[in-house]
């Protein structure tokens, strides 16, 4: 549990709170101190440079709560649009989720469900392909306090950690003493397989400078020496840009750690192959555990974009692009995922929960999400709340709100909010938006009931006359 303590030594009775959770990126820091001076947070103990960043400049917007066509309305008629707006629509769309808690992830869905709706995350456009990697040949994986504890060998493929995830490296993977590490980054060997020469690749033991477009061919060539299969030299060098030998040397040190650890980001499953490099990679994990012992788990980027995929996957079976339309959900990216939605003028109406895609989806895509009605939540104005009918300023989660968010190795935490939010946060508004869409449900067939109920008696009436 968190504690919150007045600081003695101010003059203003600073608040600190402990052990704080910083919502920023996928390691999800839960050791965090921050310092409270009013409506401020002027201490962020043991953040990154990012975390600092992510909780300094946090401000409570002065917006309005909500925004309706741009001008001020009260949350309560937002809400009553929104569901008029989403049980009219045919073919309506519900996408983000990432930078929100699961508890609201969860009520989106459940609103997905009883409007027939097509449900995306934020996944479809980042690790999407490693979700249909992982239907497809499974996951050898642990969590990061595993790793810690007994990862010897770490490899970063398609990642830059130090930049993206500045924490990754002292406190899960790289530095930190473990308690079969104890001289943490002396008993460990570090690989980074990339196509530049990044941050992180100057903080590696081993520094793999693949040819670009060639991941899939590399990751092959890795599995056929794991299964002690011969390689034409001359091939190899072509396909990947790397000699053989280089192969070689890196297969026998990963055949010879105690406990290996693989982790990929977007440069892995956003170029060529895309799903097809994550399968070879989770499959590579797998047949190194023929030899010794070895996960792999992608380096997520949002807050919570895992426990996207988490609660989309026990609600409905499939981690992202999900449809509602025959009233069971079906899965098919490319067809259900929000970005190709959009583009092909399909949706009629949309939500947008905890995402921008006017700043970062396709010309085709952005134009028609504008052409729509559609509802959008944020912290923040972004291009995307300033275009929609139904804007709602809502409060931070993590900072204001309470609640709970997966890491990136599938482990959840509890947020341990700072300040108070004079704002709504957006579970309470989804929850509201879901019980108005229920009533809306429940007087449309009460309706239509009556209606198919009295034709018989018109027509009857009609012959006698």
């Amino acid at each position: 549990m968190a504690t919150v303590t007045p600081d003695a030594s101010s003059e203003n009775e600073l608040k600190v709170v402990t052990d704080a959770t910083c919502t920023f990126c996928g390691c999800v820091c839960d050791d965090i101190d921050l310092t409270v001076d009013g409506d401020h947070i002027v201490k962020a103990k043991r953040a990154c440079v990012l975390g600092k960043a992510w909780f300094l400049n946090h401000t409570a917007d002065d917006r309005p709560s909500c925004l309706i066509h741009g001008k001020p309305a009260s949350v309560e008629a937002g809400i009553e649009r929104s569901a008029e707006m989403l049980v009219s629509a045919r073919y309506p769309l519900i996408y983000g989720l990432s930078d929100t808690t699961s508890e609201s992830q969860r009520t989106a869905v459940g609103i997905a469900d009883w409007v027939g709706a097509n449900i995306d995350t934020t996944s479809s456009v980042c690790h999407g392909p490693t979700g249909m990697a992982l239907q497809g040949v499974g996951e050898v994986t642990a969590s990061l306090g595993e790793v810690r504890n007994r990862g010897d060998m770490i490899i970063f493929w398609g990642a830059n950690p130090a930049e993206s995830h500045p924490r990754h490296f002292t406190r899960y993977s790289l530095t930190p003493k473990g308690m079969f590490l104890p001289n943490g980054r002396k008993d460990r060997t570090c690989v980074v397989v990339d196509v530049r020469k990044t941050k992180s690749a100057k903080a590696a033991d081993i520094f793999i400078p693949v040819k670009p477009r060639s991941d899939f061919e590399a990751l092959w060539a890795l599995r056929a020496l794991a299964n002690d299969v011969e390689l034409d030299p001359n091939q190899v060098l072509h396909d990947t840009g790397i000699e053989l030998s280089v192969w070689q040397d890196l297969m026998t040190r990963m055949k010879a750690a105690k406990y290996g650890a693989i982790f990929f980001g977007m440069g892995l499953t956003m170029t060529r192959g895309k799903h097809a490099n994550a399968e070879a990679l989770l499959a590579l994990a797998r047949d190194m555990n023929k030899h010794t012992r070895f996960i792999c788990k992608p380096n997520r980027g949002h807050g919570n974009v895992t426990g996207a995929d988490n609660v989309m996957a026990w609600r409905t079976g499939y981690p992202f692009g999900v449809n509602f339309m025959r009233g069971y959900p079906r899965f098919n990216p490319g067809e259900y995922t929000a970005s190709d939605v959009l583009a092909r003028k399909e949706a009629d109406a949309a939500m947008i929960i905890a995402a921008d895609p006017m700043a970062n989806f396709s010309q085709p895509a952005r134009d028609h999400l504008k052409a729509i009605p559609y509802i959008a939540f944020d912290p923040k104005e972004t291009p995307t709340t300033r275009a929609a009918e139904v804007a709602f300023t809502v409060a931070t989660y993590g900072i204001n709100v309470p609640g709970t968010v997966y890491r990136m190795d599938d482990v959840p935490i509890s947020l341990r909010p700072a300040l108070e939010c004079h704002h709504p946060s957006d579970l309470e508004i989804l929850k509201a938006i879901e019980k108005q869409v229920q009533k809306l449900n429940m007087e449309n067939a009460m309706a239509q009931s009556k209606d198919t109920s009295l034709r018989p008696a018109r027509e009857n009436f009609g012959s006698n006359e």
